[in-house]
């Protein structure tokens, strides 16, 4: 099968089944340990609209943050209310459109994603010294393909 202009042989359905168990374990136990290192309060819904924002750009609606996500306006709402709550976003009247909002990421916003990030540094050092980390590290460019497969693949 072609996939990125290369022929890879193709995957059994067990086999492609294994592989998303396997990134889901790793998701669950990477998403519970860098939660519980963050500052005190913040989610990990939280802390990845801070870095959606800081990653990509911040100006975007509600309503396209919650597409983004993949999860439901009311979701994304009630995240955005925490951020803002915080300090961490503004919530805005478009410009453009008087009727709908944007989500500004502020510079409190900012500096709470590094201090998530510094805050989970020791830990990650800790997987970075592991010997799959060589591997890890090899995935990346794969893994972003597939990424982007899949994200052009959603209804």
């Amino acid at each position: 099968m072609a996939f990125g202009g290369k022929a890879y042989p193709r995957m059994k359905t067990s086999e492609i089944f294994s592989f998303f168990n396997e990134i889901g374990i790793l998701a669950q136990l990477s998403q519970t340990q860098f939660e519980r290192l963050m500052p005190a309060g913040m989610t990990i819904a939280q802390f990845t609209v801070l870095n959606h924002c800081v990653r990509v750009g911040d100006g975007k609606s509600p309503a396209r943050l919650a597409r983004a996500f993949q999860v439901t306006k009311g979701t994304m709402t009630s995240t955005l209310h925490r951020l803002e709550q915080k300090g961490l976003v503004a919530i805005e009247a478009d410009p453009e459109d008087g009727r709908s909002k944007i989500v500004r990421i502020t510079e409190a916003g900012r500096a709470m994603r590094e201090a998530c990030i510094a805050a989970t540094q020791p830990w990650a050092e800790r997987i970075g010294a592991l010997p799959a980390a060589s591997d890890m590290a090899a995935l990346l460019p794969r893994l972003a393909a597939l990424r982007a497969a899949l994200d052009a693949d959603r209804k």
